[in-house]
């Protein structure tokens, strides 16, 4: 192996590192849908975490990536430590995928069809196709699966040089001397964790030891060592993003070190057993590209089914190694290690704004009772909430900005819009929900009493904005279009109820019923209902638009004009809220 041999080495692992880069990234842009639907399966069904870990990573190709996303849901709340462990165990199995894959390029056959399936056969056809779709793509996807396609291409290329490059060390005897001693478990553990560590991918590990191979000078004594100890340093990106996270994320990089590191303890004494007592022909035996992907499955499988079913002490064991301080620790909120898969974070965004919504929809429903039913208590849980639905929008409103910044797909951009649009609706309501506190005390304080006309009439109107804030709260939460298409008809009652509740108190002020200054009052609260019923039709249009291609408008005009539910809605609203027989 002479110079330009180590060259074309560092070309090689430059490409092949490169080549995963970017095909990882892609693919998690890719799948990004399929992540967040994924995600919202999650249970505390130990299985179910670790079957959505073993999907995740065998989409995205890398244990790494998941671990990291799995730490960020953790720690936005998004996700428990119990839910977690499941999901790590399943991606140290998905990520085994990407080994079996290079394994492709260990096929040795003359015969046609068997030499199609080595990758330097159709490598050079997914680049064409790859390129093609780069540059001729309309839309983010296609561009998406050429940037897949070229990555894989160039890895393989990638993997191709480097075996290439160290083809001569079969004649070097130091090489064959440093894998000897890599037959020392504890050497060969420690080897394979510092390569994975400063490359922080075991895939990418793997497969430079796949590579290698090709020099015919290691054998498996050295490869299950060094297998396990590249599963002990892949933990090292999960570790890294714990930091300033909160205990339970710290837990989770935990959950992710330990079961490795138990994982290869319980395996590294068995080995040790069995290299003692039989001295199987196989330690001996050369690696090949098949034989090592084959080990890295049997190593990952075997931990995780001695460590499954005791994920309940893995949990405690990682509680006692991070323990919970004295002082209540301040919840993290919209974790940005999540931006760097821009649907999840945007799935991480809705769920923060449900809370926001309801929040908002809490603070009117303790506003609507303020006005006949007003106590120090109430007041002061509403502008509680309301500073807490203040607080939720700007979170989440910077969240999603930074989310548009990222490379997302036109669905991903138009969601971040429409649920900015969301946010501003429901911050609303939460401040008209203060304006109408802000009535109930200045009546309060100022002793101004409504008549029982007054009264009755404003009951109609509270109780139909009462329904519209909780079906424009059903439609957002549960993506519900039937209660969506509800909206519209109420708000028009809600319209036309004001309206003909501002004439009746102009009759009263007339016929010397009513205090000008209660008229004030009146206005500002009839004024403030209507606004509420008016930002339940924009959640409403923002929601139906989402199930269609037409505008918001353009929908609510359609469903006024064309829609016969809406009369029927309208017709059944009309009869329950009409205005008691004193009008």
């Amino acid at each position: 192996m002479d110079f330009f041999d180590v060259l074309n080495l560092i070309g090689g692992l430059a490409l092949f590192l490169f080549g995963m880069n970017v095909m990882g990234d892609a693919l998690e842009r890719r799948a990004g849908n399929k992540l967040s639907s994924l995600i919202g399966k999650l249970t505390t069904n130990r299985i179910a975490g670790f079957l959505t870990g073993l999907a995740v990573t065998a989409v995205i190709q890398s244990s790494s990536a998941t671990t990291v996303m799995v730490v960020g849901f953790v720690n936005s709340g998004l996700m428990t430590l119990k839910q977690s462990i499941g999901v790590i165990m399943g991606s140290n199995i998905g990520t085994t995928v990407t080994a079996w894959i290079l394994s492709l390029g260990g096929i040795e056959s003359d015969n046609f069809f068997m030499q199609l399936f080595k990758p330097t056969s159709f490598t050079p056809i997914l680049a064409l196709i790859g390129i093609v779709f780069l540059m001729f793509g309309k839309n983010n996807k296609k561009k998406d699966t050429g940037m897949i396609l070229l990555g894989f291409a160039v890895l393989m290329f990638g993997m191709d040089t480097m075996s290439a490059a160290v083809a001569g060390l079969r004649e070097v005897p130091e090489f064959r001397q440093l894998f000897i001693a890599f037959s020392n478990p504890i050497l060969g553990v420690i080897a394979g964790a510092v390569l994975t560590a400063i490359i922080q991918s075991s895939s990418a590990s793997v497969g430079i030891l796949q590579a290698l191979t090709v020099t015919g000078q290691i054998n498996y004594g050295a490869v299950f060592p060094i297998i396990m100890g590249q599963n002990i340093g892949t933990c090292i990106t999960a570790i890294l993003s714990s930091f300033g996270a909160n205990r339970n994320a710290k837990r989770v990089a935990l959950v992710h070190l330990s079961f490795n590191v138990i994982g290869t303890v319980i395996l590294l004494v068995v080995l040790y057993i069995i290299k003692g007592i039989f001295a199987p022909a196989i330690l001996e035996a050369t690696a090949t590209h098949f034989g090592i992907a084959v080990s890295h499955s049997i190593f990952n499988v075997l931990c995780t089914l001695i460590l499954l079913p005791m994920g309940g002490l893995l949990e405690k064991l990682v509680c006692k190694l991070v323990p919970d301080g004295k002082t209540q620790e301040k919840k993290t909120e919209l974790d940005e290690r999540l931006l760097a898969t821009p649907t999840v974070a945007l799935e991480s965004s809705r769920k923060y704004a449900v809370e926001m919504a309801k929040c908002s929809i809490a603070a009117l429903k303790s506003s609507l009772t303020a006005l006949f039913d007003y106590t120090e208590a109430v007041a002061e849980e509403i502008r509680d909430l309301e500073e807490k639905s203040d607080h939720y929008e700007d979170i989440i409103g910077s969240y999603l900005v930074k989310i548009s910044s990222h490379q997302i797909d036109e669905k991903a951009s138009t969601d971040a819009a429409k649920l900015l649009h969301i946010i501003g609706d429901f911050e609303r309501i939460s401040d008209h929900s203060v304006n109408l506190l802000e009535s109930a005390e200045e009546m309060r304080s100022k002793g101004i009493e409504l008549t029982s006309a007054a009264k009755a009439e404003l009951k109609v109107l509270v109780n139909a904005v009462s329904e519209i804030t909780e079906l424009a709260l059903e439609a957002f939460v549960n993506d519900n279009l039937d209660a969506a298409f509800a909206i519209e008809p109420l708000e028009e009652i809600i319209d036309r109820l004001k309206e003909k509740l501002r004439a009746m108190h102009i009759c009263r002020l007339q016929q010397g019923d009513c205090s000008i200054e209660a008229g004030f009052v009146w206005s500002d609260l009839l004024t403030n209902l209507e606004r509420i019923s008016d930002h339940c039709s924009n959640i409403a249009g923002c929601i139906i638009e989402a199930s269609n291609t037409l505008s918001m408008h353009e929908s609510l005009q359609i469903i006024k004009s064309e829609n016969s539910d809406f009369k029927k809605k309208f017709a059944a609203y009309s009869a329950k809220y009409s205005l008691p027989n004193n009008e």
